[in-house]
């Protein structure tokens, strides 16, 4: 059995390291080098080796991380991109059209609404909101021969609503739609939505699948071959692909995905008791807790309930600006899933875009992005910044 069938059958760690790679048959290398190429020689015309010819459409670095991303979601194919929207755009111009239409959560990612919004809207692609966790509204929102998507995040960013994802399948099948489904937030290791009926998981591969906060990419993984197919044509023809060093290094942060999951699952734990029930702290916002409305379902399609905690603090917006402004072990910063712990306001910051909309975040509300480093200090931080 090669390596790579042995990964096909084996737990998910494994999959991660071994799937998608074989050894380098020439110097027996474990890890995939950089093709830093942008061009392949041929064996006469058209006598491409491997099928490269040109790294736009193909290059051995990106096919590794490709490999590994799919086989942590269990689908078909995976596709790397440039960045998460980079893929979004990718997917919407693979399978919809001018006139089609497309239902995305309600407390949508701020870039995500914006592509929707601004780009695809002005293209022809219409949107309605409805909230993932109301499997009644979305069907609600769903144009009988218009509607192509079902456009899911759960959890969502930054309200952390669940989505039902084998019944959102069912609801977005019955009308012909695919189910898309955002995954940035739970990453592979803690959901695997094609395993409960998405046709397509997305990837903000720039968070917790890169881990490290030093590149920007982004992911499609697809269940079926004649979508695949789509995609890759797009892939190539709009382009907006990774380099092979940043597939490089997204591909070294997925081998230790699950062992940094555990740890930012471990610390959110700790730092949502620390700020349950705590005196400045009027809400907190995690599927974890019993209380949590989505919790039943996150405990059915999750293996945990990931590293983002949202609260919002008693005395309103201003507080909160405080609470970010004076937090040190936290960084104040955009973006998520990083071993190290950040901070942000979303309505001035990652969903500023929604300002004045359906989508609009409250004003008190903190967005905790919780890392790996040692859970009391930690706490001792968010004492000092609630203090």
């Amino acid at each position: 059995m090669s390596t790579q069938e042995h990964a096909d059958k084996s737990g998910f760690e494994t999959r991660a390291i071994h799937a998608g790679y074989e050894p380098d048959p020439m110097t027996g290398a474990v890890i995939p080098p950089i093709y830093a190429t942008s061009t392949y020689k041929q064996d006469g015309v058209g006598g491409m080796r491997g099928g490269y010819e040109y790294s736009r459409s193909g290059n051995p670095t990106r096919t590794a991380l490709e490999g590994v991303i799919a086989a942590l979601e269990q689908g078909e194919r995976g596709f790397a991109f440039a960045s998460g929207l980079a893929a979004e755009d990718t997917l919407l111009r693979a399978v919809c059209r001018p006139g089609d239409h497309v239902v995305i959560p309600d407390d949508a990612y701020g870039g995500t609404y914006r592509l929707f919004d601004k780009v695809a809207k002005v293209w022809g692609l219409d949107h309605s909101p409805a909230a993932v966790s109301d499997v009644d509204a979305v069907r609600a929102a769903i144009v009988p021969g218009k509607t192509k998507v079902v456009w899911v995040e759960t959890p969502t960013n930054p309200l952390l609503n669940i989505g039902d994802i084998e019944a959102l399948a069912s609801v977005a099948h019955d009308a012909g739609a695919l189910l898309v489904v955002d995954n940035t937030f739970a990453s592979p290791y803690l959901q695997q939505p094609i395993t409960l009926g998405a046709d397509v998981v997305v990837h903000s591969t720039t968070k917790y699948c890169g881990g490290h906060s030093d590149v920007v990419g982004g992911a499609l993984v697809v269940r079926d071959l004649e979508i695949a197919d789509q995609v890759a044509f797009h892939q190539n023809s709009m382009g907006a692909v990774p380099g092979p060093f940043d597939a490089f290094l997204t591909h070294r942060g997925l081998k230790t995905l699950g062992v940094r999951m555990d740890r930012h699952c471990d610390n959110a734990e700790k730092v949502v008791e620390f700020l349950t029930g705590h005196a400045k702290v009027a809400q907190v916002i995690y599927p974890g807790l019993e209380e949590h409305p989505g919790h039943a379902v996150a405990s059915k399609q999750m293996k945990r309930y990931g590293g983002i905690v949202s609260f919002r603090v008693a005395g309103g917006e201003q507080q909160a600006l405080d609470v970010c402004a004076k937090a040190e072990v936290f960084t104040l910063g955009e973006s998520l899933g990083g071993v190290e712990s950040l901070i942000e306001h979303p309505g001035r910051m990652t969903h500023a875009s929604v300002a004045g909309t359906d989508l609009e975040v409250p004003a008190d509300l903190v967005r905790l992005s919780v890392g790996i480093e040692t859970a009391d200090d930690l706490i001792a931080d968010l004492d000092r910044a609630l203090g």
